[in-house]
């Protein structure tokens, strides 16, 4: 179920783009119970000493992208976390812990030499990752934890294991089982995710919470600014990951573009003409790239396959999860297709979603990648991306951006408008260049038009640019009142190399646009 914050919408459903956006700038990434009978033998190893051998450390030396100016990457830092030994001679850890990392080593519990490891399949979106390590007899004394298939109830007690910061040694905390949801994981990905009150830090990523002497989960991150509020990755989650990824790249749960709101208003019940016994989720606006929707704007849908749909949107699965209908879209589709019922010109009659895995979003997640950018004299061109909300994330910069309509807040959560689509910006200020004298600082301003061309995405940009006969570059931008640039395309083209060298910039483009600008028009 998407939603928008940027439109004037009554009460958008919490679903998975709406639950990330709210939540992104409170939950932090943990980056950088367990306790069953102790045998008969006094000599036997406990519990704890079993389960914490199969808990690994991970260490790891990371550059992410430097959003401001793309052709960089950060200063290089050393992180560490935590890991879960699976069948297969596998360890699982969260992607966070891997992305733009190298030099992976993992070290077992009682500490000793350290052990280089390497990625073997990765899940931004859902945020897990499964290594190798290179030297098979490490897991020699260190066995797969048993992994359980169903979710937890609420207030089963919990105990999460992992190496968090202030120590060395292995931690392990205790807790209940709060809350389970269906949110908005990185990159749009939706799923469910277990929310427990046992402490859980920087550094306990990837480590696992257990419920009795079964593994229910993978720690993933905690509420910024509260007392233990932690969230892990279930089974579910995990197991539909690993399935994924033995087949191919992770692909997310099935899910649609449509977007809901509530129906529980009277004045638009009453509009809707909705019998009092009619509950479900109201048809917002159907999906702009599903040619032949079959959900129509006012549609109410009122159950999915045979679950039933209340005013919120949500259903009801077993008697104490209570989650968004997206949720039973994976579990019902069949052939990409999910039956629905929907109340429509005051019947009821059945229609079949055609659902996708993921969701395609205006704004990419870059997944572990580094940002697309292209360089033309002392202009910085770039795509805007999911991530860049961090970037432009301060309430300050945020409240400017939308004050000058700019697409970066306006449209954050939208779906592209037509196939290709990208918000084409300009991340940093302008090169140190006389051919700038004048102008207002760019950075942040998405490009429009170039040359009275309507720009649909970064490498149609370098496109034009790069078949351009005219003498002048005009550019115009999205964000109205907003002055126009223009160059003499000579003296842009001429500048490039110089401003590359007195930048120390070593490369004018990212591969994709240097492809495109050599390519024959």
């Amino acid at each position: 179920m998407a939603a928008v914050l940027a439109r004037p919408l009554p009460k958008i459903l919490p679903r998975v783009r709406l639950s990330l956006r709210r939540t992104l700038g409170s939950i932090l990434l943990l980056a950088g119970g367990v306790a069953a009978a102790v045998a008969a033998d006094p000599t036997a190893a406990t519990a704890d000493d079993v389960i914490g051998n199969s808990v690994v450390k991970l260490y790891g030396t990371t550059r992410e992208p430097d959003f401001a100016n793309p052709w960089k990457r950060l200063t290089a830092s050393d992180i560490s976390g935590s890991g879960l030994v699976i069948e297969g001679h596998r360890i699982l850890t969260n992607a966070h812990m891997v992305l733009y990392t190298t030099n992976l080593e993992v070290q077992g519990s009682q500490g000793g030499d350290r052990f280089p490891a390497h990625v073997v399949a990765v899940a931004p979106g859902i945020d897990l990752a499964v290594l190798a390590v290179d030297d098979d007899a490490f897991f020699a004394t260190r066995p797969p934890l048993k992994r359980g298939g169903a979710l937890p109830h609420i207030k089963d007690p919990v105990f999460v294991y992992g190496y968090p910061a202030g120590g060395d040694s292995l931690s392990i905390t205790k807790g209940i089982v709060s809350r389970i949801e269906f949110v908005g994981y990185g990159g749009m990905t939706g799923g469910l995710r277990i929310q427990i009150d046992a402490a859980i830090n920087h550094g306990n990523s990837g480590g696992p919470a257990l419920v009795g002497d079964t593994v229910i989960g993978l720690a993933f991150s905690f509420l910024g600014g509260a007392q233990n509020i932690g969230y892990i990755i279930p089974n579910e989650e995990i197991d539909l990951m690993l399935a994924q990824v033995a087949k191919g790249p992770f692909e997310g749960r099935l899910t649609s573009g449509d977007l809901f709101q509530s129906a529980e208003n009277p004045t638009l019940r009453r509009y809707l003409k909705l019998p009092a016994a009619v509950h479900g989720a109201m048809v917002v606006a159907p999906d702009p790239l599903v040619p032949h929707d079959p959900l129509q704007r006012w549609d109410v849908v009122t159950q999915v396959g045979d679950a039933a749909v209340d005013d919120q949107g949500m259903v009801q699965p077993r008697e104490d999860l209570h989650v968004s209908m997206d949720y039973l879209f994976n579990r019902e589709a069949r052939g990409g297709l999910v039956p629905l019922t929907v109340y429509r010109d005051g019947a009821l009659m059945r229609v079949e979603l055609p659902v996708r895995p993921g969701v395609s979003l205006l704004f990419p997640d870059l997944a572990g990648t580094y940002p697309s950018y292209f360089i033309y004299g002392p202009l910085v061109f770039s795509k805007a991306y999911f991530q860049n909300e961090q970037f432009v994330g301060s309430p300050a910069l945020s409240h400017y951006l939308a004050e000058r309509g700019s697409p970066l807040v306006a449209r954050i959560n939208d779906n592209p408008a037509f196939a290709g689509e990208e918000l084409v910006m300009m991340p940093s200020t302008f090169f140190s260049s006389p051919l700038t004298k004048g102008y207002s600082d760019p950075q942040l301003r998405v490009v429009k038009s170039l040359n009275g061309v309507p720009v649909r995405n970064l490498l149609h940009l370098v496109g034009l640019l790069r078949d351009s006969r005219d003498p002048y570059v005009i550019i115009e931008f999205a964000d109205p009142h907003t002055e126009k640039l223009v160059f003499r395309r000579s003296d842009l083209a001429s500048s490039t190399e110089t401003i590359l060298a007195n930048n120390g910039v070593r490369s004018r483009g990212s591969p994709d646009t240097l492809a495109e600008w050599n390519r024959k028009p």
